[in-house]
């Protein structure tokens, strides 16, 4: 590497959690070395952060076995574009961020070439396939695990592991006050609130929101005064939205781009599962978890899960604090039920708060972006001509 060359990352995200996360990480470390360079496949807060966007990965943030054969092709195509810009531009570091199958095959082909590889938020082996511990040790460098459980899983393989904790633990921070929230939103101060979390992809949106429309039609019921809201996620178009909320005869109030401050306006909320789920729980705010997948993807799921929960609160917690409803279970009469639970007995929702609390402390005070920062320099940073020498 020539003296003058500025140090260069490559970042591999494919869906919005990963995005914001990469995001994050960029924005440490040019703080600490601002001649660094970021190059990849993400997103707008990518783009924002400063890395050069080469792949657009809002095309190919899908899940579930049916989704990925659909949109083969396109994942296809950006494994490929990915691969040979690693090849063209030979960063001095690869940081695959989520994205488990995809990122896994690039990672594969970045060891195969000699760039060193990071891989930030680890693959759910405790879920599900724990062989694949010892193939992920072939293609990385480092592995970056968010939950401190999941270390002994590379430990027991002599995988390099490294607990970076939660980015979220950081992220998960309202703007504002709640009263000013609530003003600013058009929202009685005295009259209950319920969030509408169905997920930042579009067929998570197709799935969820019609159902969590019908539970919300159902509370109105013995709840008049009921106010609904829902944070758009910014992979989310209006037009998506509009063709659920345009039929629905309960008015749910939209905020794009601030979605902590609308979570911290609710008294109760339904949330997909995911990193949702977990920052819901950050916030302290009750909730249920459902979600609904392509039958097929439903069926390989539960014969290859080996783990009693989805949502990452109760796998956190080691223990179903929080309601989940699985596909058939995920009706509006069973989420109106639950909901009404929260609003109405102010025990069990007590008792689902303190349970939360839990969960928020059992991730540790945050700087996982920092930590990540730090690592990544490790890796980055070349040996001395002294260090050079002795290998020699």
């Amino acid at each position: 590497m020539a003296d003058n060359k500025p140090l260069t990352v490559m970042f591999s995200a494919g869906e919005s959690s990963g995005d914001q996360h990469a995001a994050a990480l960029f924005a440490e470390l040019k703080a600490r070395c601002s001649e660094l360079r970021g190059i990849g496949m993400g997103g707008a807060n990518m783009a924002a952060a400063g890395i050069d966007i080469r792949y657009d990965s809002s095309q190919i943030a899908v899940i579930g076995v049916i989704e990925v054969v659909k949109h083969y092709p396109e994942i296809r195509n950006a494994l490929a574009r990915m691969k040979q810009l690693l090849l063209d531009e030979r960063p001095d570091l690869l940081v695959c961020v989520d994205y488990k199958e995809f990122n896994f095959k690039l990672a594969a082909y970045a060891k195969k070439i000699g760039v060193k590889v990071l891989f930030y938020v680890s693959p759910q082996v405790w879920a599900w396939r724990p062989g694949r511990v010892k193939q992920y040790g072939k293609v990385i460098d480092m592995m970056a695990v968010i939950f401190p459980f999941e270390t002994a899983y590379y430990e027991a393989e002599n995988v390099p592991v490294r607990y970076v904790g939660h980015p979220s633990v950081d992220k998960a921070k309202p703007l504002r006050e709640r009263r000013e929230d609530l003003r600013l939103f058009g929202l009685a101060t005295d009259k209950p609130v319920v969030g509408l979390l169905p997920g930042s992809r579009a067929n998570e949106i197709k799935r969820l929101l019609p159902v969590m429309l019908a539970a919300a039609q159902a509370l109105k019921k013995d709840f008049p005064d009921l106010q609904f809201i829902l944070p758009q996620a910014a992979s989310i178009s209006d037009e998506l939205l509009a063709e659920y909320l345009q039929l629905s005869p309960v008015k749910v109030m939209v905020i794009k781009n601030q979605p902590y401050d609308v979570v911290q306006c609710c008294d109760a909320i339904m949330a997909g599962s995911g990193t949702a789920s977990l920052e819901v729980a950050l916030l302290g705010v009750p909730m249920l978890i459902c979600y609904k997948l392509a039958p097929v993807t439903y069926w390989l799921g539960r014969m290859l899960v080996n783990i009693p929960f989805i949502g990452l609160p109760n796998i956190i917690a080691g223990k179903a604090i929080v309601k989940e409803y699985i596909q058939h279970e995920a009706v509006a009469e069973n989420l109106a039920e639950e909901i009404h639970r929260l609003l109405a007995d102010s025990v069990y929702a007590g008792k689902m708060r303190n349970e939360l609390e839990r969960v928020k402390q059992a991730l540790g005070s945050g700087g996982a972006s920092e930590i990540m920062a730090e690592l990544a320099l490790e890796l980055l940073v070349p040996p001395s001509p002294a260090a050079e020498a002795v290998n020699d």
